[in-house]
């Protein structure tokens, strides 16, 4: 059994995958080449966004957003500390210092009712991820970041396709953030990204800043650097539109079917909250457990792969604790002892998803066990 079955996925797609990337080793132009712009042009009509910047990853998405922002030493931007270390990561190679807020226990995404405690005078922007594929309360934060005068910045890598009171993921603030990692909704062939944004000067900004801040050739107006995605990841990118509608229905169904189940077979794990305003593409489907590490090896020798995304908050990694308070975000802290994320694929089988369930089960009652005895 696959974590992510990217095999199946390309086995249904091998016919539109090569001919695309047939079509740039013909044309020979590999950066830059017209499957950039197709790319960026089908996916702003797909968010609706104005304006779509293709770049070389996710990481590189925030990064180049918060370039464009133009924040000062000292600045602050506030964030989750549950998430991926890109998120923080980028705040700090931007010049700015991350401010965490702890997230809400039913959904993981960050608790938007404690932002306005943490803002200071040197706040200059919010960045909340939508984590697992769910877009975190929007609407709320949209709104504080207008009362004080602050940019949003939606880290979207995992919610590509994802809904929020009918509006896409990515075009939902200041600035919306993906990836196109191999494993994610909407994946390449290694590494790439996007920024989206309906701000003409911030996107002109990222357009410069994607290509060693030129505005034209060899005119470097702003400070920048190598963050242009390639030809060829486009073009895998532009093969995979072509059943991701499919495969985003497919996803929210697996989901759904999985929860199902779950209840079905009394299994003692903690399913994540989907809100009622919003839908969820589950980049990965994760529940949260007691005795993680028991349960992850009855899964491995059933044959069941598994991941933790993610064991340690920010506020707990060598990199970041610098100044931070270890006991701060209390449910960031248990969510990272609990979470565990399933197989997950729009090319997962309903077979191996049952098979999944049950050896989720089994592994559960038998950790309980020892505990009732």
């Amino acid at each position: 059994m696959q974590f992510t079955d990217l095999k199946a996925q390309y086995a249904a797609l091998k016919s539109a995958i090569d001919a695309r990337i047939q079509r740039v080793l013909d044309h020979g132009q590999y950066i830059m080449g017209p499957e950039v712009a197709e790319m960026e042009q089908a996916l702003a009509r797909f968010t609706g966004a104005k304006h779509c910047v293709a770049v070389a990853s996710g990481t590189e998405a925030l990064l180049i957003a918060l370039m464009a922002l133009e924040l000062q030493p000292g600045d602050e931007v506030i964030t989750t500390p549950f998430t991926f270390a890109a998120t923080a990561e980028t705040i700090v190679l931007a010049g700015a210092k991350p401010v965490y807020v702890d997230i809400e226990p039913d959904t993981c995404n960050i608790d938007a009712s404690l932002i306005e405690a943490a803002l200071t005078p040197r706040t200059r922007a919010i960045m909340p991820v939508s984590l697992y594929g769910q877009v975190a309360d929007m609407a709320e934060i949209n709104a504080l970041a207008q009362r004080h005068g602050l940019a949003v910045i939606e880290d979207a890598a995992q919610s590509f396709g994802a809904r929020y009171q009918g509006a896409a993921s990515c075009n939902l603030s200041t600035f919306g953030c993906t990836s196109f990692f191999p494993s994610k909704p909407l994946g390449c062939y290694g590494d790439g990204g996007a920024l989206f944004t309906s701000d003409d000067a911030l996107a002109q900004a990222c357009r410069e800043i994607r290509v060693h801040g030129q505005s034209g050739r060899y005119h470097h107006t702003r400070i920048g650097l190598g963050g242009r995605m390639d030809t060829l990841q486009c073009a895998v990118v532009l093969a995979k539109l072509e059943r991701f509608g499919w495969e985003l229905e497919r996803r929210r169904a697996l989901g759904a079917r999985y929860g199902e189940l779950l209840r079905a077979a009394g299994a003692p794990v903690q399913l994540l909250t989907v809100r009622p305003d919003r839908d969820c593409v589950w980049a990965q489907y994760t529940v949260l457990v007691d005795e993680r590490p028991r349960v992850q090896q009855a899964l491995q020798a059933a044959g069941v792969p598994t991941a933790v995304h993610y064991p340690k908050p920010l506020h707990h990694q060598p990199a970041y604790a610098a100044g931070q308070d270890p006991a701060a975000c209390p449910n960031s802290i248990r969510a990272a002892q609990r979470v565990l994320s399933l197989p997950m694929s729009a090319d997962l089988t309903e077979a191996d998803q049952e098979r999944v369930v049950s050896a989720l089960a089994a592994a559960l009652a038998n950790t309980a066990a020892p505990a009732a005895a």
